[in-house]
């Protein structure tokens, strides 16, 4: 029934910008927060990035500070991931997620996930 979906990605150069974005469906996840993780080839998946509902709070890793951005939009259901100054370490499958009441870094506590959306950065 809940279903993320991500977009956007593709192929980039060193130094590029890319945004992706994740679209809502089933639930209400316009009270939920959601989140961006990834995960390269043989590595663990890691946070990325999340954004509360309600008072909009963001947290970010620290690989990403200072690079990335995420937002919120229509109606709080669609949530978007905007990184500058890519590198080719950022190259990953980037997953959004979605949990019940505040935000946190935690993988286990995300309950809901997309399929995933490929972002490879070319040096």
């Amino acid at each position: 029934q809940a279903q993320l979906v991500e977009s956007g990605g593709g192929l980039v150069h060193t130094g590029e910008s890319l945004r992706l974005s994740c679209a809502a469906s089933g639930r209400i996840f316009n009270m939920y927060t959601m989140a961006w993780f990834r995960q390269a080839p043989g590595k663990e998946r890691e946070f990325v990035a999340c954004i509360t509902s309600s008072s909009g709070i963001t947290l970010y890793a620290d690989s990403v500070k200072g690079r990335a951005s995420i937002s919120r939009h229509n109606a709080k259901t669609t949530v978007y991931l905007e990184m500058n100054t890519l590198k080719p370490e950022d190259t990953a499958v980037y997953y959004c997620a979605a949990k019940v009441l505040g935000g946190s870094p935690r993988l286990s506590l995300y309950e809901y996930w997309g399929q995933g959306t490929q972002v490879t950065v070319s040096s």
